[in-house]
């Protein structure tokens, strides 16, 4: 991992992977892909932590493509433009499918792929003063990669607004669109994801994984036979694993269950 592009910090249990090119507005470029990429991998499979904050230095939290990426990108031929836009695809998904609960700490601006990220975020906090973006029809091209993500978090109808206007939109609008879970100040940024860290904390970490699942499988699906009986299963299994065991007998027994030690 290239320090200079990405910052790792342990609290306990707690991992803070940080963007760190200030200077550039925290822009991607394939290093940095790679570098958070592969961090996000070492942090899914360490059992040691139970959940992962993203965020960045500096006064924005991403500008989205690097200026002097794009120019390169600009030469590669259609073949090598796929192989690099299927590794910004791979981080997407990484993020969004990592077994832990993860926070978007949303200190300022977020365009292009750095809406992506916030997207992937399974809670995203930002400050009052933030500004998103889609910008990518106004370079004629599209937020192709990303668009999986923020279609689920916005909805069609205000992906078709964002992405055909390529307008700048404020915190509230991205609250209202469902992008981010609350707004907060500056000031108050760190103590409001202290207080959802701490609620996290109180879960059971395999039953944090399975909602992760459970939401992505129910999405979209008709309530039919087969969807009724999976989430049957699901509860079932559940229960009689160790976690649920533990869980319900810790709550009868009027004790603190075994992962809040």
């Amino acid at each position: 991992m290239n320090e200079a592009n990405v910052l790792l910090a342990r609290d306990g249990a707690i991992a803070t992977v940080t963007l760190n090119r200030p200077a550039l507005h925290n822009a991607f470029d394939d290093r940095l892909i790679a570098d958070l990429t592969d961090l996000l991998r070492e942090l899914d499979a360490d059992p040691g932590i139970r959940a992962v904050v993203l965020a960045a230095s500096g006064k924005s939290f991403s500008a989205g493509a690097d200026l002097g990426w794009m120019a390169r990108m600009a030469d590669y031929s259609e073949q090598d433009n796929y192989r690099d836009a299927m590794a910004l695809a791979e981080l997407m998904r990484v993020l969004d499918t990592l077994g832990k609960p993860t926070i978007a700490r949303v200190q300022g601006a977020a365009y292009g792929g750095g809406v992506g990220l916030v997207a992937c975020c399974d809670i995203a906090i930002a400050v009052e003063s933030a500004t998103f973006c889609f910008s990518e029809a106004r370079l004629g091209i599209v937020p192709a990669v990303i668009s999986p993500y923020c279609v689920r978090a916005i909805g069609a109808r205000a992906a078709q607004r964002y992405f055909l206007t390529a307008e700048r939109f404020d915190a509230a609008t991205a609250l209202r669109l469902g992008l981010v879970h609350e707004l907060t100040s500056g000031e108050q940024l760190d103590v409001v994801i202290a207080r959802v860290l701490a609620d996290l904390a109180e879960c059971g970490p395999a039953a944090q994984a399975a909602c992760k699942d459970l939401v992505a499988s129910v999405s979209g699906r008709p309530i039919d036979d087969e969807l009724v009986s999976l989430t049957a299963e699901l509860i079932a299994a559940l229960r009689v694993s160790p976690e649920g065991q533990e869980g319900i007998r810790a709550f009868l027994d009027k004790r603190r269950p075994g992962w809040r030690h």
